[in-house]
């Protein structure tokens, strides 16, 4: 079978935004060219653990990469990507160069691909997430290991929303709490709360594909007796005072749009983990919070993103 590489050249703050149209287009993951990787220097121990090749990343900005089967239909599916693209200026989202190109692979450089963009990266103090195709070597017996497969996951589980989240659940998540991931996506965040010991954990996401896509990669860690997943909009439909722990690594748009929903689910004293916050944001968030009946606990910053702890007074 052939594949056609989709490269769009844009900035960081659209990363994620792209990476859900390419997921909606069909893309069973992406890749990201960050020239700050080379660069940025760790304040701990956390980080990749392989070297970069710096002629895979660009001068400025960032690449998002995915890839798309070649058919006959092709054609159409780049264009709506390219038009759900500039449609992102409507939301103040800045998309940068914006240079969109294509080129063809085979099946065999298609999976090559795949593997020499993603190695064992550990996150936090515990989590260390994997390629399932890796042997890995725990450092320490405490140590917790997420098997992703790139083949099937939206992400690869270390952006630095979800690597703050997975921070954040680390701090707030107890033996026994009640979990809700919204936008799951890869599942990632979902297997990681139930890895600290919560009790029971649902998943949802609009999209069918990443229902599925979380499944998966749940089932391959482990974890399906705790975490159930399932298509939802947001919040909509559950039940008041439900959970002990939400979180949300999805656009600080959206985040605005349910907080009132947080603030109704969540138990009286609970954690809101909000994360995919750009820094220009971060101050809308938190106040739409702070009117919601909630106390902001932690900051957390990562580059160029935001997450952020909320109690629930």
């Amino acid at each position: 079978m052939k594949w056609s590489e989709i490269s769009i050249h844009t900035t960081n703050e659209a990363i994620e935004p792209i990476s859900h149209i390419l997921h909606e287009a069909g893309a069973s993951g992406v890749v990201i060219e960050d020239p700050f990787d080379l660069t940025k220097e760790r304040e701990d121990q956390f980080g990749e653990i392989y070297h970069l090749n710096p002629d895979d990343y660009p001068e400025e900005g960032v690449i998002v990469k995915a890839y798309l089967p070649v058919n006959s239909f092709l054609g159409e599916t780049v264009d709506a990507i390219k038009e759900s693209i500039n449609n992102l200026i409507i939301y103040n989202i800045d998309i940068g160069i914006n240079k969109v190109t294509i080129s063809e692979v085979n099946e065999e450089e298609w999976a090559t691909a795949w593997k020499k963009y993603y190695n064992p990266v550990k996150i936090s103090e515990k989590f260390t997430i994997v390629p399932t195709w890796e042997i890995y070597t725990p450092v320490s017996s405490d140590e917790l290991i997420i098997e992703l497969d790139p083949g099937m996951a939206f992400g690869t589980g270390t952006h630095p929303t979800t690597v703050m989240c997975i921070q954040a659940l680390e701090r707030t998540v107890r033996p026994g709490d009640q979990v809700i991931d919204v936008g799951t996506g890869s599942g990632v965040l979902s297997i990681a709360a139930a890895m600290l010991g919560a009790e029971d954990v649902r998943a949802f996401d609009l999209d069918e594909v990443a229902v599925t896509t979380a499944r998966l990669n749940i089932k391959l860690n482990k974890v399906n007796e705790v975490v159930t997943t399932s298509q939802n909009n947001l919040l909509d439909g559950v039940e008041e005072n439900s959970a002990d722990v939400i979180v949300a690594n999805i656009l600080a748009e959206v985040i605005l749009r349910f907080t009132n929903d947080v603030a109704r689910v969540v138990k009286p004293g609970g954690s809101f983990i909000a994360s995919g916050i750009i820094q220009q944001k971060k101050d809308q968030v938190k106040e739409a919070l702070i009117e919601a009946g909630f106390e902001i606990t932690e900051t957390i910053l990562m580059e160029d993103w935001v997450a952020i702890i909320a109690n629930r007074k």
